[in-house]
């Protein structure tokens, strides 16, 4: 039976800044993880971050833009493995973008996770509940005081 990930955030930015965090390269990578994004359909890209080989995981994440929506939805593929060109987790991230007063709701939906995934799951889901909110806030409230000194 397949799981999926899903968490809910209220930034008290718009939408269109929100998504920049999710499609900007540079500002994905300080949050996330380094990449090769594009906000392009069907671009190829990759997340690179610290290979866990005793977990069957080379450390490259492999990606596809499945479906984008400016500042409403975002969709890729999500594939890890032990970098022999077989992939032993298989998953989809979605993010929906909601005005809510002068904020954005932002949940994500990481689905396809299979029975074998279910550690991947539990820390997958972990990080995405403890560490996204806070990140992408600091990064938000940093970069608006950055810009309030120019």
């Amino acid at each position: 039976m397949k799981k999926a990930i899903k968490h809910t955030w209220v930034f008290d930015q718009s939408p269109e800044i929100v998504w920049e965090y999710l499609t900007n390269s540079d500002l994905l990578a300080m949050w996330l993880m380094k990449n090769d994004f594009q906000p392009l359909k069907g671009h190829k890209f990759m997340f690179l971050t610290k290979p866990m080989p005793d977990f069957g995981f080379d450390g490259n994440v492999h990606c596809e833009v499945l479906e984008i929506e400016p500042c409403t939805k975002l969709s890729y593929s999500w594939k890890g493995g032990p970098g022999d060109g077989t992939f032993n987790l298989n998953t989809v991230a979605t993010w929906t973008l909601e005005a809510v007063g002068n904020g954005t709701e932002l949940k994500l939906e990481h689905s396809g996770f299979e029975e074998h995934n279910a550690f991947t799951f539990d820390i997958m889901n972990k990080g995405w509940e403890v560490h996204i909110k806070d990140r992408v806030t600091k990064l938000i409230n940093e970069r608006a005081h950055e810009a309030g000194k120019k």
